[in-house]
């Protein structure tokens, strides 16, 4: 694929693995700089030699957005080092799955923290710097990018707080595309069903083997599928906007 994203800035939370991973690789590869955003610093600092070894740029903000000055430092030196911002990628997340009834209220706090409020935190600061974007750069357009899930679309249970969170990604993103429309700034969210990632792994064995059973040997997503997706979405031109996009695995029912 020839580079489509020559002279733009992206900026990817949780970098680290899994889709911000690919994601992040994917946008080098379209000619982007990437700031590597998320809490494992080890992690994002060999993602950013991987990029800089196949001939990209990369840097290195290690941040946990959930703190809104965290965030909003992690904007400003992606600004500062990259010199501006054109593509926001939200998709750091968490999944802590089981019981409503009885459930660890800090649980549901943690996710509430990063899946929503990371999420808005990082856009609250970003959006001047895209509306500049929008205005001035090579482009003539600036994308928001929030991952969701197939969970923001339907409740399912053992997911209660999660899916109450991911219904909030869908409404937010709504909500904040119109706003942004006449400014040529994008607001994208991708709704994956099943992907196969360490996401699962934050979960105790009993619920890990429900969710083996419950999908069975089906071929599910790979983080790079998602990568894709993110890459189609802020190549389109100028006068088309993606505002909502569900992939799913094609035996996922």
């Amino acid at each position: 694929m020839s580079p489509r994203l020559d002279g733009t800035v992206a900026l990817v939370t949780g970098a680290s693995s899994g889709i911000g991973h690919a994601t992040a690789m994917e946008l080098a590869r379209n000619g982007a700089s990437v700031a590597l955003v998320g809490r494992r610093a080890d992690r994002l600092a060999q993602l950013a030699a991987d990029i800089t070894d196949a001939g990209g740029r990369a840097l290195v903000v290690p941040a946990d957005i959930t703190d809104a000055d965290a965030a909003a430092d992690a904007v400003e030196k992606t600004v500062e080092g990259l010199g501006r911002l054109d593509i926001l990628v939200n998709n750091a997340g968490l999944m802590l799955l089981g019981p409503a009834p009885g459930a660890d209220l800090g649980d549901w706090r943690r996710m509430i923290d990063i899946n929503l409020m990371g999420l808005m935190h990082c856009s609250h600061a970003a959006v001047p710097h895209l509306v500049e974007a929008a205005a001035d750069g090579p482009r003539q357009v600036a994308d928001i990018v929030n991952v969701g899930s197939l969970a923001g679309r339907s409740a399912f249970a053992m997911s209660a707080a999660y899916c109450a969170t991911k219904f909030g990604v869908g409404a937010f993103s709504e909500a904040l595309r119109q706003e942004l429309a006449r400014q040529h700034v994008r607001v994208s969210v991708i709704e994956p069903g099943s992907v196969d990632t360490e996401l699962r792994d934050h979960n105790p064995d009993v619920i890990r083997q429900q969710l083996a059973a419950a999908f069975g040997d089906i071929d599910r997503l790979q983080s790079q599928d998602v990568a894709d997706t993110v890459g189609y979405i802020v190549t389109r031109p100028r006068h088309v906007a993606v505002a909502e996009l569900l992939v799913r695995p094609t035996e996922q029912i």
